[in-house]
């Protein structure tokens, strides 16, 4: 089976959520540890999901880096030339009509759902180098350990066992040829509405999700 090479569409942006700032659309990237890929198959479509790291060249958008199992198709099965899709989902949650000041002038409101998604588009490349893949390892657990007030390193393990683990897996590296990105965080609503979200979300003990709202509508 021979697969069709497509072009992908674009995400749906209303003009109220679209994000095209790199600087910004990098940083909402970082602040997600875990990303889902999908590429298309001579079977059919096939997702993963790994944590990546963003290098920032080439600009303008960038090359996201990481690892998958060995044994994971996705590493041998995607089709070369096709483009993948990499989805970073950032903060989100249900909006009930109840937070809106509007809900008690006129009722005509509904529920909705604010989220934050970014989609980065490129060209799948695997690799298997020890060295290119000790690296890559390394850099994503200095990563995650610095949160931690004693933060494991892959020295820690005896040599012999990283060896054997980096046989395991297979590095991934995707320059990244187009980003779209969507933060739907209520900025259709008007003020007095945004507030009650925010207000809302807080006293429900959704913080992150009102921080979210706070940021994408503060600037």
């Amino acid at each position: 089976m021979t697969c069709r090479i497509l072009e992908p569409a674009n995400v749906y942006v209303p003009t109220h959520f679209n994000e095209d700032r790199i600087e910004v659309l990098h940083e909402l990237m970082r602040g997600i540890d875990l990303a889902t890929l999908v590429s298309m198959t001579a079977d059919g479509m096939i997702a993963s999901h790994a944590p990546l790291m963003l290098d920032p060249d080439p600009a303008p958008y960038g090359t996201l880096i990481g690892h998958l199992a060995k044994a994971n198709p996705h590493a041998r099965s995607a089709d070369p030339g096709v483009q993948t899709l990499v989805i970073f989902q950032g903060p989100d949650g249900y909006i009930t009509p109840s937070y809106y000041a509007a809900k008690q002038e006129h009722g005509k409101v509904v529920p909705t759902w604010n989220y934050t998604a970014i989609h980065a588009y490129g060209t799948l490349e695997v690799f298997d180098d020890p060295a290119r893949l000790l690296e890559v390892v390394t850099r994503l657990t200095n990563r995650h350990e610095t949160r931690r007030a004693r933060p494991w390193a892959v020295a820690d393990a005896p040599d012999d066992f990283v060896r054997g683990m980096l046989r395991g897996i297979v590095g991934i590296v995707l320059p990244i040829t187009r980003l779209e990105g969507k933060v739907k965080m209520s900025q259709n609503r008007p003020a007095t509405d945004l507030n009650g979200v925010v207000e809302g979300l807080r006293l429900d003990g959704r913080d992150s999700l009102a921080q979210a709202v706070v940021r994408a509508t503060s600037g």
